[in-house]
């Protein structure tokens, strides 16, 4: 029979930590508090936490910190932040480096108890999505997860060879092809496989922060810098760094990397020294950095040090045969994780996947397949499902632009993708009874972007609240 669920509180505040272990503990959890952050980490390697409630406020390590750090060596552990402070942007900032939730001062025990609740649910139903991805990548690697076509399988053989080296390697390829499914077979393949793996968005941090986002800062180093504050490349230790969309670096920070690369140590901001630096990086692009090297917005020292080896991930329209087996896999991860009984493609289905160009590739495939199955009507995706949300007419409705009202088929296929983002939405805040982070977690998107839709379309998330 198992034993209670470990929850770890970290919480420098007695009565807060009191309240908090009177909780959990009078709800059949097993509870383990620390007082700092640098003892919160600590304990999560001692306890192996299922769940872990965070300060944000905390002495020697901040609540941030602590949260990037669990994220980086510990990815699937559920962090629900606690604030007293009334500004939600650090909170709003937690959840979009990973914490599954937050709660605000002086909380409601029944709100901590349902919010854990649903972190725990929450990650039993991630398990299960990877425990099935995991199946399906047995014995296949990479091509398990991309699919069977001859340039995946060369790809693959390409990524075994170099996995081993020391290179640093730089990954092309266009926006949603699989740079980042490369950038993690090299690390799963490397010999640091057992340490943490670093993804860094080069383009979505802004240009302020990303100098003390990548190296980190000493305390005081500028106005604001309360706690020293370690950086990813820091976080990475031993492990991989993978730099994203790399193109998108400001020259400045451009020269700072390439010293990075070449010595090997880096330098937090208002640190008097530098530290050694033990990580191998992995770089990926969208850009053609050549033609920015040409045009004066790319380093070539830097270019050639990263692409110490290059890997191109071919676009999906240039390997049709993968569509069907992906189409199949990711209606398998949907139909688990939206509680949907969908199997498969119907007659007909498969080849009008097939004869799309997806110009948003693996990523547009994978969304369109989540809203078919969300939207079918039966076991099977039907033809005319697939050929909905890709803007194409179907038989079934006829389909002339003159039956159609007089829309055009661009019209139609807005129409139809407003209805099924409002349908996904609408499952997504029912699953999370109106949990807005929860909700964009399913949906696979940010807090922010999960909020301008529900502007754009008139959605209240406290509809769904029970």
């Amino acid at each position: 029979m198992p034993g209670p669920r470990r929850v770890l509180v970290v919480e420098d505040d007695p009565p807060s930590q009191r309240l908090m272990s009177a909780i959990f503990t009078g709800a059949g959890y097993e509870v383990h508090v620390a007082a700092d952050g640098e003892a919160g980490l600590e304990a999560v390697a001692r306890v192996a936490p299922e769940l872990m409630l965070v300060d944000l406020q905390l002495p020697k390590l901040g609540g941030l910190e602590v949260l990037e750090a669990v994220k980086a060596k510990h990815g699937g552990l559920p962090v629900v932040m606690v604030t007293a402070q009334h500004d939600p942007k650090p909170a709003v900032r937690a959840v979009r480096l990973g914490a599954f939730d937050y709660l605000t001062k002086p909380v409601d025990p029944d709100e901590v108890l349902v919010v854990a609740r649903r972190a725990l649910e929450a990650r039993a139903l991630e398990r299960e999505v990877e425990e099935l991805r995991r199946r399906l990548a047995e014995g296949g690697g990479l091509s398990a997860q991309m699919g069977p076509s001859a340039q995946v399988r060369a790809l693959a053989e390409q990524v075994s060879a170099v996995a081993a080296s020391g290179f640093t390697v730089l990954v092309q390829g266009e926006t949603g092809a699989g740079k980042e499914l490369v950038a993690q077979a090299l690390h799963r393949e490397s010999d640091r496989h057992r340490e943490a793996f670093v993804a860094i968005d080069c383009g979505a941090i802004p240009e302020a922060l990303l100098e003390s986002e990548l190296f980190g800062h000493e305390r005081g180093a500028f106005t604001g810098a309360e706690r020293r504050r370690a950086g990813r490349f820091e976080l990475a230790a031993g492990g991989t760094v993978f730099l994203d969309e790399v193109g998108n670096l400001p020259l400045q920070l451009q020269a700072k990397l390439l010293r990075v690369l070449e010595s090997r140590q880096v330098q937090a901001l208002g640190a008097s020294a530098q530290a050694a630096l033990d990580v191998r990086f992995i770089a990926a692009t969208n850009d053609q950095l050549e033609a920015k090297v040409a045009a004066g917005q790319f380093r070539a020292d830097l270019y050639f040090r990263l692409a110490q080896y290059t890997l191109k991930v071919p676009a999906l329209r240039e390997r049709k045969s993968d569509v069907r087996y992906l189409a199949q896999r990711f209606i398998d991860e949907a139909a688990l994780e939206l509680k949907r009984p969908v199997r498969g493609l119907a007659d007909g289905a498969a080849e009008a996947l097939e004869r799309y160009d997806w110009p948003g590739n693996v990523r547009e495939l994978r969304n369109v397949v989540r809203r078919a199955v969300l939207m079918a009507k039966g076991s099977h995706v039907s033809r005319d499902e697939v050929r909905s949300l890709l803007g194409e007419p179907g038989q079934a409705d006829g389909a002339t632009r003159a039956e159609a009202g007089g829309r055009s088929l661009r019209e139609i296929a807005d129409a139809a993708a407003r209805d099924a983002e409002r349908a996904a939405i609408h499952a997504a805040l029912k699953a999370s009874r109106g949990n807005q982070a929860q909700a964009a977690r399913a949906l696979r998107t940010d807090t922010k972007t999960l909020y301008v839709k529900l502007k754009q379309l008139g959605i209240r998330a406290r509809d769904f609240v029970p």
